[in-house]
């Protein structure tokens, strides 16, 4: 890559809007009590205070706009956020037949808080997981709810009605859900309907693939990568993800605090600063433990987390990224077509990515692995292309890896009261099958692939949404990028 092209995406990066960067809330805490503007204030806090975290974790969000126990009234979330300078991304829970109120809360939120409010908002989810949860693989696995397609087209709609003249007239409107419902050919009409799509990947609860923490940072970048993919120019925002600290293993996945240490190191780290991110969570564990949890913090509020929260052990290098679009069959989900591609992608190193999981025909074809901007020199990555057996239909790996997660925690919404996770003692708990991860049917195809692919060598690049910025984002940072570049 020219030199011109990394000093202008060095100063693109400099000058770039400031992104969001924060945890998600639910209107109840895991004791099912509610929780209340003290509550979210203490919260929203905390969470500016992370040691480690430099201040950095000043957004909120929200799965519902209702507070706890009541028909619409506003979420008590907002008066909280006011107080804290905490910016805020809406949600409005759309599954279960209670979208009128919610609409209502979010109506009177605008009249009652104003200014004050909108100012905040820094976008609008409309639903959460309710493609996923309405899928084959979501009724599989007992997730909960969902809706339609077409349905929440029409939501989307109505929310872009009731903001037109207000101060949230300009707010971008979203939705978000798993990267396997995003990239269903079915649900392509929310796709048009939305501003940015928002993306929850837990490689954590993938227990049908290799999901020890060693390659939980590949499976994350290649469900990212496939989601960026069917967004074209519209931007996908990271509303969901972390690791267990404590609880039941998934699979490979070991829920420790180490663990999640470094998945925030590997995952978190690059995200921080270049894309809207949403961490999963702050604290989870308030009243009761839920199994597994996923909190940054423990049974106590404290500025104190449960791990190193700094990212002083991330590895920082400018060496990205290409894109693999063309490896059609790199085992991302049963959702593969089993076809393979040949192809080769740009990128300072790579790492071989196998499509055990994919089903199909088996028939072979050709491509080119075209690559994405990124500030690191070029290497080429070959994904050659072989035969064998797939196996693991749609429904068995999507099921194995979401499957188990909503069957554990139950859906964001739990009635009347949307935005909370229940917990172990809610009775609220999965079957043995979805908290195995293992149901589904299998099937089968000729046609695995493996190969090389050029985004398993990606660093933070990959992160910005297309950009490929990897810089920091201020003048200095990109002073110095440019400089350490040009000694290369």
């Amino acid at each position: 890559m020219h030199y011109t092209t990394l000093a202008a995406m060095a100063l693109a990066a400099s000058t770039a809007e400031a992104v969001s960067q924060g945890f998600n809330y639910g209107n109840k805490k895991a004791d099912e009590s509610s929780m209340f503007q003290a509550d979210f204030e203490a919260s929203f806090k905390t969470a500016k205070g992370l040691v480690g975290t430099d201040g950095g974790f000043t957004s909120a969000r929200l799965y519902t706009m209702i507070q706890a126990y009541s028909t619409n009234t506003p979420i008590e979330a907002i008066p909280a956020a006011i107080a804290q300078d905490t910016s805020l991304l809406l949600g409005l829970w759309t599954s279960g037949g209670g979208m009128a109120n919610e609409l209502a809360a979010l109506k009177s939120a605008i009249s009652q808080y104003g200014e004050d409010f909108t100012k905040l908002v820094v976008g609008i989810s409309v639903g959460s997981e309710d493609l996923y949860r309405n899928s084959v693989e979501g009724v599989e696995a007992d997730a909960g709810v969902g809706i339609n397609p077409d349905e929440l087209v029409e939501y989307i709609q109505q929310v872009r009605d009731l903001i037109a003249g207000t101060g949230l007239a300009d707010v971008p409107i979203g939705h978000v859900d798993t990267w396997d419902s995003w990239t269903n050919t079915s649900n392509a009409a929310v796709i048009e309907a939305v501003d940015w799509l928002g993306f929850d990947g837990y490689p954590f609860w993938q227990s049908t693939f290799e999901n020890d923490i060693s390659n939980a940072k590949q499976l994350f970048l290649e469900s990212w990568e496939k989601t960026q993919a069917i967004a074209g120019s519209k931007e996908v925002w990271m509303t969901e993800t972390g690791w267990a600290v404590s609880g039941d293993n998934q699979g490979e996945a070991v829920a420790s605090a180490a663990n999640a240490k470094i998945y925030w190191d590997e995952v978190g780290c690059p995200l921080f600063g270049n894309t809207n991110t949403w961490w999963y969570t702050l604290q989870d564990t308030d009243g009761a433990t839920p199994n597994p949890s996923f909190g940054v913090v423990g049974s106590t509020l404290s500025t104190t987390p449960l791990y190193d929260l700094s990212c002083k052990n991330t590895t920082s290098s400018a060496t990205s990224t290409a894109s693999s679009s063309s490896a059609s069959a790199t085992g991302l989900s049963g959702k593969t077509t089993g076809s393979s591609s040949s192809g080769s992608g740009s990128g300072s190193s790579s790492s071989s990515s196998s499509g055990s999981s994919a089903s199909g025909s088996g028939t072979s074809g050709s491509g080119s692995g075209s690559s994405a901007s990124g500030s690191g020199a070029s290497a080429s990555g070959s994904g050659a292309s072989a035969s064998g057996s797939g196996s693991g239909s749609g429904s068995g790996s999507v099921s194995g890896s979401w499957g188990g997660r909503n069957g554990t925690w139950g859906s964001h919404g739990n009635g009347t009261y949307p935005g909370f996770r229940p917990s172990a003692s809610s009775g609220l708990t999965p079957s043995a099958s979805a908290a195995a991860g293992s149901t589904g049917s299998s099937g089968s195809g000729s046609g695995s692939s493996t190969g090389t692919s050029a985004a398993a060598a990606s660093s933070s690049g990959l992160f910005t949404g297309g950009s490929g910025r990897v810089l920091p984002g201020s003048l200095l940072g990109a002073v110095v990028g440019i400089l350490a570049l040009a000694v290369l």
